[in-house]
C-alpha cells in the first residue's frame, strides 16, 4: 500500500507538462511552412560532363519532374538505362496526401501542448524520412542496376545508380544529388521538433 502511494506520488511530480509558448510557435510555424513543398522541387539530380559544361538538372517535386530530363533519357539510352517517366513513380499520388497529414499533425501538436504527442510527431516525422530515403535509394539501385543489354554502350561491371545523397562519378559524368527548397524545409521541420523536445526536457527538470 505504502509502495503503490509513493509510486503515485511520483507520477503526479513527475507528469508531463504542457509544452510552452514558444515551442508551440516553432512547431506550428515551421509545420505551416511546409505547405510551400507544393509549390517548389523536394530535390534535385545535377549532372556535369566536359559536353555539358554547363551542366544538366532534374527536379523532383510531390507530384512531377520538371528538367532537362528529356536529354537525360536521351543520354542514358546509349548506355541501356530505362527512360525516367513520372508514371514510374507511384509515390507521385500519394506524396501529396502524406505531406498534407504531416502539416496537419504539426499543427495539432503545437495546439494541443502535449509532450506526448510531440514525442509522436517526432517519431512520424523519422520513419517518413527514413521510408522516403530508402525508397529513392531503391529506386535508383533499379534505375541504375537493370541495363539493356542492347545498348550501344556497355562497361562490364559498371553500374549507373545515381547518389542517395552527396556526389558521385558515373563514367564521364559528375551526379550531385540534393535536397531543393522542399526538402531542405522537411530538414527545417525535424530539426525544429528535435530542438523543441530537447528544451522541453531540459527546462522542465
Amino acid at each position: 500500500m505504502g509502495q503503490a502511494t509513493c509510486s503515485a506520488s511520483f507520477l503526479k511530480k513527475h507528469k508531463m507538462k504542457p509544452l510552452k509558448k514558444i515551442s508551440q510557435i516553432a512547431l506550428i510555424a515551421s509545420s505551416l511552412l511546409l505547405i510551400i513543398a507544393f509549390f517548389v522541387p523536394i530535390w534535385r539530380i545535377d549532372l556535369w560532363a566536359p559536353q555539358y559544361p554547363e551542366g544538366l538538372s532534374m527536379s523532383i517535386w510531390l507530384s512531377k519532374l520538371s528538367g532537362q530530363v528529356d536529354i537525360i533519357n536521351g543520354l542514358n539510352h546509349y548506355i541501356g538505362m530505362s527512360h525516367i517517366k513520372e508514371e514510374m513513380f507511384p509515390e507521385f499520388k500519394i506524396l501529396p496526401y502524406a505531406v498534407a497529414v504531416i502539416i496537419a499533425l504539426g499543427v495539432l501538436t503545437g495546439l494541443s501542448k502535449n509532450r506526448k504527442m510531440l514525442i509522436g510527431f517526432l517519431t512520424i516525422l523519422i520513419l517518413s524520412g527514413v521510408v522516403a530515403m530508402y525508397d529513392f535509394w531503391s529506386w535508383g539501385y533499379e534505375y541504375g542496376h537493370n541495363l539493356d543489354d542492347s545498348a550501344a554502350i556497355k562497361v562490364p561491371g559498371m553500374a549507373y545508380q545515381p547518389p542517395l545523397i552527396g556526389y558521385k562519378e558515373l563514367l564521364n559524368f559528375g551526379a550531385y544529388s540534393i535536397p531543393d527548397i522542399g526538402g531542405w524545409l522537411f530538414v527545417l521541420l525535424g530539426i525544429v521538433a528535435i530542438s523543441t523536445l530537447i528544451f522541453e526536457i531540459k527546462t522542465n527538470k
